[in-house]
């Protein structure tokens, strides 16, 4: 976190702060309304309010840095939950001291001169978000050969890099002190060294703070300059001629390490407050987070914003976490969301008493942030691997044919409901049989993955893409009419039909039909699957190598 950024974080978390301390006196009001209304009439559900508002102000106390009120505040819950438990009346002697301990609440809310708690959970280092200084889409290619280094970026291009070229190195070397988060390209040998590349990389890496990550092209394969190039501080060394499949699969591995989707946070709870102060915490630290403040709207929110993990509140108004989790696991889409309760030290014992109750997890308010960021960035990590082995396909890395066919159908369901605009792809690589016979099915497979690699790079983020089967692709386009897909989709068969893919010592080049559908015509799942089929089938009738639209004439 830059400095600016940290001075904004601390001073929106001051604005809470104030914010919580605002609206305290009528929280204590409403405490004291509520147990009057009890003397009155005697009731559960007037009992479980009361106590919820009790166990805010215990959680959210320290929290906020009022611990003082948050200890008198758990004595009165203690006494509170040991009523609800048994199902009972306060008697008289109960009735006088739960009296006595909301006097004692007022008391501390209105004093003056509270002062936050150094051990607040709002103090969070100036350094303890720093962004990868190495996230970078950029490729510089040195290499002294002009016409080679060309055709080099030209294939980088095509699948969505950004390249310069340098044909000598001084000004490569100009060019890094400006960008050195770029990956660099580095041909071994220049006229005047054999090892010229690997000695000056060698060079720079010493004056640079952070090594650069460069990946050596020779046509050596001996190991003095295999050594050589990993002194030079080298990720990766490819011998000439490049298989340029390869070497896109090594790029891919170095920028995907770096670039990573947001996590995706959800956070049932009541208190606006407090849903601002985890909110706060979590952007900064560049996790998308959506909240729910009234249960009633979860469901909804769900499906809108899948996510990878939920931050589930106990105490609610209507309902209680427990009986929305429950809610939660009895729908397949999100049976194995991990679910974290915010809870207090007396709400659970145990985690497998968490467990028990169809929660994951527990997190004891107040909860220090970092910790919180720690404990949901290892929760998802963990869940998005497990899940990734399930639904992706193993050769492309795509999504498979089952899990591509549920997201179309909940993107339908989506776009329905929002009176949006969606299309359907279908993608079959032309001849496929051919270059399996002819190259071999090694060479078929980078065929494969070189497709569905220039998909995911060519389309949007929003845009989804799953290997449908074999050689066959599907695209889930949102807010796109058939005709926009079509001009995007036929951008992308042009770039495709351009790429060289080698075998041995052999250059072709790959062909693809596609077929779209969109749902303006064709309004449920079944009938826009097939008449995207149908749109490809025509296609491939057409000649091949094209787009089809099926507008339902």
């Amino acid at each position: 976190m830059h400095t600016k950024e940290h001075k904004e974080f601390q001073e929106k978390m001051c604005l809470l702060l104030d914010s919580f301390a605002q609206e305290l006196p009528d929280k204590v009001n409403e405490i004291e309304a509520l147990w009057s209304k009890l003397q009155t009439q005697w009731n559960m559900r007037t009992l479980q309010e009361l106590h919820r508002a009790v166990h805010n102000l215990v959680s959210n106390g320290k929290t906020f840095g009022y611990p003082d009120l948050s200890n008198k505040a758990q004595v009165l819950e203690q006494t509170l939950k040991s009523l609800m438990q048994r199902e009972v009346s306060a008697d008289t002697a109960h009735a006088a001291d739960i009296l006595q301990q909301v006097q004692a609440l007022k008391k501390i809310s209105v004093e003056e001169g509270l002062v936050l708690s150094k051990n607040g959970a709002v103090v969070i280092e100036e350094h303890a978000y720093l962004p990868n200084p190495n996230e970078s889409n950029l490729i510089f290619v040195v290499e002294d050969d002009a016409e080679a280094a060309q055709e080099l970026a030209l294939q980088l291009r095509y699948y969505g890099y950004e390249v310069e070229v340098f044909n000598h190195l001084d000004k490569f070397h100009t060019a890094l002190q400006h960008r050195p988060h770029a990956i660099i390209l580095m041909d071994v040998e220049f006229p005047e060294d054999k090892m010229g590349g690997i000695h000056f990389m060698e060079k720079v890496q010493r004056d640079l703070a952070l090594p650069v990550r460069v990946i050596f092209i020779s046509v050596h394969d001996d190991m003095v300059y295999r050594l050589g190039a990993v002194r030079a501080g080298s990720v990766a060394y490819f011998t000439k001629p490049i298989n340029s499949t390869e070497l896109i699969d090594q790029l891919d591995l170095i920028t995907a390490s770096q670039i990573q989707e947001p996590f995706r946070v959800l956070i049932v709870d009541d208190s606006a407050t407090v849903l601002a102060y985890y909110t706060a915490i979590l952007e900064q630290a560049e996790m998308t987070v959506k909240v729910v403040s009234n249960p009633m709207e979860l469901l909804e929110r769900l499906s809108d914003f899948n996510p990878d993990i939920i931050l589930m509140d106990l105490y609610m108004p209507g309902c209680n976490g427990i009986e929305l989790t429950r809610v939660i696991r009895q729908m397949d889409d999100f049976f194995s969301t991990p679910i974290v309760y915010l809870a207090t030290e007396n709400d659970f014992n145990t985690q497998p008493e968490a467990m028990n109750l169809c929660g994951d997890d527990f997190l004891v308010k107040p909860i220090d942030p970092a910790y919180l960021i720690s404990s949901i960035t290892s929760r998802v990590t963990r869940a998005r691997s497990i899940r990734s082995l399930v639904i992706h396909d193993g050769l492309t890395g795509l999504l498979n044919h089952t899990a591509i066919k549920e997201e179309l159908a909940r993107e339908v369901v989506r776009s329905s409901r929002l009176n949006t605009p969606l299309s359907f792809a279908m993608v079959d690589i032309d001849f496929f049989k051919k270059i399996n016979d002819t190259y071999g099915h090694a060479a078929g497979d980078r065929v494969i993955k070189s497709l569905a690699r220039l998909l995911k790079q060519r389309l949007r983020e929003t845009d989804i893409v799953g290997r449908y089967g074999g050689e066959e692709f599907a695209v889930i386009m949102n807010d796109t009419d058939a005709i926009s897909a079509a001009k995007v989709i036929d951008e992308i068969r042009n770039v495709f039909s351009h790429l060289l893919h080698l075998s041995h010592d052999d250059e072709f080049s790959v062909n693809f039909s596609c077929g779209i559908a969109d749902l303006a015509h064709f309004a449920d799942v079944a009938s826009l699957s097939e008449a995207a089929d149908k749109a490809l089938y025509q296609a491939k009738q057409r000649g091949r190598n094209k787009v089809v639209v099926n507008s339902g004439d």
